[in-house]
Parts: C-alpha cells; sequence; structure tokens
C-alpha cells in the first residue's frame, strides 16, 4: 500500500518513500524543536538503514537540518526563548573549538586509534551526561527542600558562600538575566565545540545540557539558544556536502514538511512542559542513544539503528501527549474564569 508514495530521489539515485520522509521529519521536528538539538544522531542512521548511502544521509540531513532549526529558532525566538547575545558567542568559541576537535582527530587517525577512542568518549559521554540529569531529577525536591528550610531559619547553619570565577570582563545576558564572565562562557563553548569536533556530531545534545549547568540559563532559553547554534552549523554542513554532491535536496524538503510541523509541536509542548521535565526526558533520550552507540560499537549495527529510531519515535509520542495533556488543561482554566 505505501508503494504509491513512492519517489524517485536523482542525486542519490534510488527510489524512495515519500511518507518515510515525512514521518522522519516529522518525529525529529518534534524532538529537535523540544530538546533544542538537530537530530542527526536519529536521521542518518534511519535513512541509512532504508537505503541511502552513508554520504547521502548524512549530508542530506544536515540540509534538512537547516531548513527545520530556521523554523524551531524562528517559534522560540518569538516566545522570547532565543539569546541571540549568548548565541553569537557560542558561535565564535564552538568554532574554534570543533577545528581543535578535528586536529586531535587527525593526530589520533595518524597513530591508527582514532575509532575506538572517538567510541568510547561518546558512550562515555552520553552515559555520564545522562545519568547526572537523572541525578538532578531524583534530587530536585530534596535540593528544594533543604533551600527552603535555609531561608526559614538562615541562622541554623552558616556556610562559606561558594566563590564564582568573576575573571573580568564581565557580561550581562538580559534575556538569560545571567552576569557571568566572559572567559567562562568562551571556555564552556570552546569544550563543547571540541566534543562535537573530536565526537563528529553537531554538538546540540553536548551544548543544551552545558548551557543549562555550567552557565546557568533557564531550561526553555537554553533550548532557543541551542537551536539558533545549531542553525548556523546546519547551514555550514549542508554548504559543504552540498558542493560534493552529497545533498538529495528532494528527501530534504519532503522532510521538511514533516519536520516545519513537528518543530512547531515540539517548541509549544516547551510552554506546557516545566524545565525538570525537559531534562528528565532529553537524560532518557540521551541514555537510550548511548546504548545505540555500545551496540554499534559491538557490531549490532541494525539493532543500534532500529533502538535510535523507536527511541525517537516513543519520545516524540510523549512529547505529543504531554502537549495534548497541557492543552486540554489551559482550555479548562481559561473556560473556568
Amino acid at each position: 500500500m505505501l508503494e504509491m508514495f513512492n519517489v524517485y530521489l536523482p542525486i542519490a539515485e534510488l527510489h524512495f518513500n515519500a511518507f518515510i520522509l515525512v514521518a522522519i521529519g516529522f518525529s525529529v521536528g518534534v524532538l529537535g524543536g523540544f530538546f533544542g538539538v538537530g537530530g542527526a544522531w536519529v536521521v542518518t542512521p534511519a535513512l541509512n538503514i532504508f537505503g541511502f548511502p552513508m554520504a547521502y544521509a548524512i549530508g542530506t540531513d544536515l540540509a534538512h537540518i537547516f531548513g527545520k532549526s530556521i523554523v524551531a529558532t524562528a517559534k522560540h525566538r518569538k516566545m522570547g526563548n532565543v539569546d541571540m547575545k549568548l548565541g553569537f558567542l557560542s558561535i565564535i568559541g564552538s568554532v574554534i573549538g570543533v577545528e581543535a576537535g578535528a586536529q586531535t582527530v587527525m593526530w589520533l587517525t595518524a597513530k591508527g586509534f582514532a575509532g575506538p577512542v572517538v567510541r568510547y568518549t561518546y558512550m562515555l559521554l552520553l552515559f555520564g551526561l545522562g545519568i547526572y540529569m537523572l541525578y538532578d531529577y531524583a534530587t530536585k525536591d530534596k535540593r528544594a527542600a533543604a533551600k527552603a528550610a535555609k531561608t526559614a531559619n538562615p541562622g541554623a547553619a552558616v556556610m562559606a558562600p561558594r566563590k564564582a570565577w568573576n575573571l573580568p570582563p564581565m557580561v550581562h545576558f538580559p534575556v538569560s538575566g545571567i552576569t557571568i564572565s566572559f572567559w567562562t562562557v568562551m571556555g564552556v563553548f570552546f569544550f563543547t565545540g571540541y566534543l562535537s569536533g573530536f565526537l563528529g556530531v553537531g554538538g546540540g545534545f553536548i551544548r543544551m545540557p552545558a548551557l543549562i549547568y555550567l552557565i546557568g540559563c533557564p531550561t526553555a532559553i537554553a533550548v532557543g539558544t541551542d537551536l539558533f547554534s545549531v542553525l548556523f552549523s546546519g547551514a555550514y554542513g549542508c554548504w559543504t556536502y552540498g558542493v560534493k554532491g552529497a545533498v538529495d535536496i528532494i528527501a530534504a524538503l519532503y522532510m521538511l514538511v514533516g519536520a516545519s510541523i513537528g518543530a512547531q509541536l515540539g517548541v509549544t509542548a516547551v510552554k506546557y512542559i516545566r524545565g525538570y521535565g525537559i531534562r528528565l526526558l532529553f537524560a532518557i533520550m540521551i541514555i537510550l542513544a548511548g546504548t545505540s552507540v555500545a551496540l554499534k560499537q559491538f557490531n549490532l549495527t541494525t539493532a543500534a539503528a532500529w533502538l535510535v529510531m523507536s527511541a525517537a519515535l516513543g519520545m516524540c509520542a510523549i512529547i505529543m501527549f504531554k502537549l495534548w495533556v497541557g492543552f486540554k488543561k489551559e482550555k479548562a482554566e481559561k473556560m473556568g474564569l
């Protein structure tokens, strides 16, 4: 029955199901709009499973990410979730870091052990970050209670205040509501850019938590600002693969149709799901992605790809359900008024 949706993709030189392309774009659009990530770790293996040569899968995905990020970033900016000042600094720091990471990979390649080092670093990062975010979520009530008790009885325990690194110049970010050392900001973005260049990924899943935990952005603003950064990295990736003839623009357009709708819904869902709820879902998602990488390390490539696709679709369904519940609750409250 789905054969009726088959279309010919002249650049990739294969027949592909347009319905599958739209569905992939929609699900990753929801995840990207909600989490502030590009989604290459979902789309690239999905396209490859269904027959795309790897180079075309990567190039076409980058083109789709660029288009989707325009839609998602515009909606987040309309909602006040994009710190443009912080976003531009992230681009500068990340570009320097990406180059340093790429040079490290070239050095490891010359030594003959780049593959294992990169894969194990990727797994360590995904599992470590996911477990920390789960711990952060599990202990949030305990921390809130301790803070409330301290506020109610300030003389009960006197602790030395934690000293921040306030090396001038200090930079104020009105949208995020933070004032922080310029060197701290650039150091964080250099580090996340380095990991991005070292691991060969867009870096959204690294940068979004870094904006929250290391810089102090509110969760919604971290999501929107990260998408702003992803937009630029996607644009460069789309261009460099395009000049090499590895972007099937027709496939990218089909995915973009789904992604444009999905991104709108994902961004809107941020309105109804609290900051810690976003962190919990993101933690679960990256742990599943880490499991997928582990499966691939043991040469279970097909199982790894299907796991990350199933995780993406499942998470997309959860976000859509939460969006629907939040919308119904808001509507009921308005009618009650």
